[in-house]
């Protein structure tokens, strides 16, 4: 993308859902002036809320843009496929998926552009196609690809370079402390092959990983049944006792630490981590400067392993 981009990237999957349009914009001016230039988001979110219909957070990031004038210090990340008015990857549904999202974001281009989940029922021939039609109309600058299996992604990179069309430049996957067996198993070396930039969801691991959260306790977030998966086990509970001992130490967050703990793995450019409240930000931009020494590196990798 020719840019140089922050370290963390702000997921903007809680604004408008569990995060108020002016809270939003609160987080918004927060990472900003931290020097944050890179927020994603997708036409999706957060059409799974009670009252949603798709796009609201697009709609928040756009209006806090237009507010601020400053779009053009800041990378925009969206993503087509799960919005509720265009499903899947149809080049039909790309194209007018694309311009629903333009709209939202109040911007003449996406700097880049992911399918969200792959749809096995379209060619990769046809999804690689209509995403090199916006990039050659100038309406998405980069194209990049999550949820996807290993087999269609080297299908749509090989497709790519045979053709001269627009090529996936980033993957994002699920990649944290508590799930890493898929992504360095059967990802990363297609990262590391292709030169893919990587930007993990769900860093934090749903929020298991900010240290907030204790088996046996009330668990008062939307984010709960993924929450309670994690610390009903024993491998969660030994990956939390060693981030909280790292951050202890290091009189750092946990949130910091297993963050960091990502930027510190072959691939990886910029962990996504959401903010839903001002006060969780700054943990979150701490990574962004916070180094791992080795042997806490191994300690954490050994616990979670």
């Amino acid at each position: 993308m020719g840019v140089e981009l922050f370290p963390v990237s702000l997921g903007g999957n809680v604004f408008g859902w569990s995060a108020s349009a002016a809270e939003s914009f609160r987080v918004l001016d927060a990472y900003a002036a931290a020097g944050g230039n890179f927020i994603d988001t997708a036409d999706g979110y957060s059409a799974w809320a009670p009252g949603n219909q798709g796009g609201e957070s697009e709609s928040i990031i756009g209006d806090w843009l237009a507010s601020r004038r400053n779009r053009s210090d800041v990378v925009i990340a969206t993503k087509v496929s799960a919005h509720p008015k265009h499903r899947g990857l149809a080049p039909a549904t790309i194209a007018a998926a694309a311009e629903d999202s333009l709209r939202r974001l109040r911007t003449d281009h996406i700097d880049l552009y992911y399918t969200h989940f792959d749809d096995l029922s379209v060619p990769v021939e046809d999804i690689i196609t209509a995403l090199d039609r916006l990039v050659t109309q100038g309406k998405v600058r980069a194209i990049a690809a999550s949820n996807i299996t290993p087999e269609r992604l080297e299908e749509s990179l090989a497709f790519s370079a045979r053709e001269g069309r627009a090529r996936y430049v980033a993957l994002q996957p699920h990649y944290n402390l508590m799930e890493r067996e898929f992504y360095e198993t059967a990802m990363r070396p297609i990262a590391l092959r292709h030169d893919l930039a990587v930007f993990p969801y769900f860093s934090l691991a749903a929020g298991f990983l900010t240290g907030k959260y204790r088996a046996g306790a009330p668990i008062d977030s939307v984010r709960e049944p993924r929450v309670t998966k994690y610390l009903g086990t024993e491998r969660g509970q030994r990956v939390l006792a060693a981030v909280e001992r790292i951050a202890t130490d290091r009189g750092a967050h946990p949130a910091t630490v297993a963050i960091a703990w990502l930027l510190a793995q072959p691939s990886v450019t910029a962990p996504l981590a959401s903010a839903r409240t001002l006060a969780q930000l700054p943990p979150i931009l701490a990574a962004a400067h916070f180094d791992l020494k080795d042997d806490e590196l191994t300690a954490l990798t050994e616990a979670s392993t």
